[in-house]
């Protein structure tokens, strides 16, 4: 809640303002990831808003959003569902890039990768399994909603995590 000033300042930093914001994606309803979606749906009046299906209904929006999932694409990159910590967490892969942008589906801990926190996830066992699916998958960061970004060998971290599970 209240970050919209912070995005901002973010898009003040690379030299854009929000009307370059076309997309939003939000990779799960809890308050903490969508709080500030009212402002920065008000201050980008152009961008179009996504989120996980099974997620999608319990988001209050000033817009409709788009349900997206697997194998779906915003922007050129690439959805992958990720069900577990909510039902309808989404994780977003740049496959040019290299990134994940991983929500709640992991999180950053200590310089390496962890599983969802169970305190917050809804079910643990489903969680797992995104982790492991999430270790199929080739990228060099990852990006966390909690903790630290691993910003070198971030796929052989989860692959480590995963097999552990």
């Amino acid at each position: 809640m209240g970050s919209a000033p912070q995005i901002e300042a973010g898009l003040a930093a690379v030299g854009l303002s929000w009307d370059a914001v076309a997309h939003v994606i939000l990779t799960h309803l809890h308050a903490d990831h969508i709080g500030s979606l009212g402002d920065v749906m008000a201050a980008a009046p152009s961008a179009t808003g996504y989120a996980g299906l099974g997620d999608i209904d319990q988001i209050a929006s000033p817009r409709p959003l788009v349900a997206v999932g697997d194998a779906d694409r915003v922007f050129g990159l690439r959805i992958i569902d990720t069900p577990g910590h909510t039902p309808g967490h989404i994780c977003v892969l740049d496959p040019v890039g290299g990134l994940l942008v991983a929500g709640d589906a992991l999180i950053g801990a200590g310089g390496g990768v962890a599983g969802p926190n169970p305190q917050f996830t809804s079910d643990l066992a489903t969680a797992h399994e995104s982790v492991k699916k999430l270790a199929t998958l080739g990228f060099e960061v990852a990006l966390f909603g909690h903790g630290e970004p691993v910003e070198a060998g971030a796929s052989t971290a989860v692959a480590e995590l995963a097999a552990g599970l």
